[in-house]
């Protein structure tokens, strides 16, 4: 996984076009429930887990383990040979891979997987906005920006219904990059360490050095 992939994983660089819009799509309006039924079902978890592929820009896959606690917490746990770790505490994400010398913190609200911890999530007048509501290969997807940043990129989120769950997510960067996240043995109402939420990596000096 490239640094650019971390990057587009994390922020989403700037916004892009999505093309091949389906003829069931429609433009989600304030009203729209789809939009409302999304909002209740994340705005009702307070735990997930659940494993996670990630297929990245030139065709690397990875594998690993994702904890979400809300209001603001996740972890992203990668499997070996991977040392990456990306981690938000409730205010910032810290980012690090002893493997490859990289660390990066940023506001969480800056990161375009900050829909996964946003409370309360609002989808109709509030911080994100929906631009497209679809359903394509028997999901619910839903294309969403920041409403005063849709420069920053597009994440188009993928829930079964009936009962709805959270099956993963696309970020798309400026330059047309794609991070794909699929879900799997989703757990929902777990009892998750506060342990998961901070960061337990070495000095950044040291993430720098190669951990030596």
């Amino acid at each position: 996984m490239t640094f650019r992939s971390r990057r587009t994983f994390l922020v989403g660089a700037g916004a892009v076009a999505v093309a091949g819009v389906s003829a069931g799509s429609v433009l989600a309006q304030a009203t729209n429930p789809d939009v409302a039924a999304v909002e209740r079902y994340f705005n009702g978890l307070r735990t997930l887990q659940a494993r996670f592929v990630q297929s990245n820009p030139g065709g690397t896959v990875v594998q690993g383990t994702l904890s979400v606690r809300r209001p603001g917490r996740m972890r992203f746990e990668y499997d070996p040979p991977s040392q990456l770790k990306i981690v938000a505490d409730g205010s910032q994400v810290t980012m690090w891979d002893i493997a490859n010398r990289d660390f990066g913190q940023w506001p969480i609200g800056w990161t375009a997987a900050s829909f996964l911890v946003k409370e309360p999530m609002v989808l109709q007048g509030g911080d994100l906005s929906v631009e497209k509501v679809e359903r394509a290969d028997g999901m619910l997807q839903l294309t969403m920006t920041q409403t005063r940043k849709p420069q920053e990129g597009k994440v188009i989120v993928r829930l079964a219904e009936n009962p709805m769950a959270l099956r993963g997510w696309t970020i798309i960067d400026s330059r047309g990059q794609r991070v794909d996240v699929s879900l799997n043995g989703v757990q929902t109402g777990l009892q998750l360490a506060d342990s998961l939420f901070k960061f337990d990596g070495p000095d950044a000096s040291i993430i720098r050095r190669g951990g030596r």
